[in-house]
């Protein structure tokens, strides 16, 4: 990602706005920050998995709860998580907010990490909506991710392209 950072604490901001109540995550070494905020805060919960295919299907248990989750997890999660996210969250349009972290996203259209290459083509051939957030001054673009869920009751992806910085 690019020497870019996103404030952790402006994105649980964000998730407090928008009535967030769990965090479905496998934690990574690129989201340090982010954890420590997300195990600081008392209104979320966090809840860990052993791989990403696991989060669609505990958000879609959350969120049949009357919980209202988000799943977290980098790009090529996301790509794990694709049956789940094919046959749960797509086939039974279940409105939710994946964050996802753009691991090998560059600006500046130098892309060598295959992750970042077939990104944004699976999200246009599921027919996900995203909005990309790479700094503090798009962070109001999660807020687009939720009311585009509440809009369409479908998946919405947000893409962070930079690095979660120091709280």
């Amino acid at each position: 990602m690019p020497d870019i950072e996103i404030e952790p604490g402006a994105i649980l901001d964000q998730l407090h706005k928008n009535g967030v109540t769990h965090v479905v995550w496998l934690p990574d070494s690129e989201t340090t920050f982010m954890y420590q905020a997300l195990t600081a805060d008392p209104e979320i919960e966090l809840v860990p998995v052993t791989r990403e295919g696991e989060s669609i299907a505990v958000a879609l248990g959350l969120w049949i709860g009357g919980k209202k989750p988000v799943v977290l997890i980098q790009n090529t999660g996301l790509f794990e998580s694709g049956d789940s996210v094919r046959g749960l969250a797509l086939d039974m349009d279940i409105p939710i907010v994946l964050m996802i972290g753009y691991r090998g996203w560059t600006r500046h259209g130098v892309t060598n990490d295959s992750a970042a290459r077939y990104t944004e083509p699976i999200l246009n051939a599921w027919g996900i909506e995203y909005y990309l957030v790479e700094s503090d001054e798009d962070i109001e673009r999660i807020s687009i991710c939720f009311e585009e869920v509440e809009k369409t009751q479908r998946p919405v992806a947000c893409l962070f392209g930079a690095e979660w910085k120091p709280g």
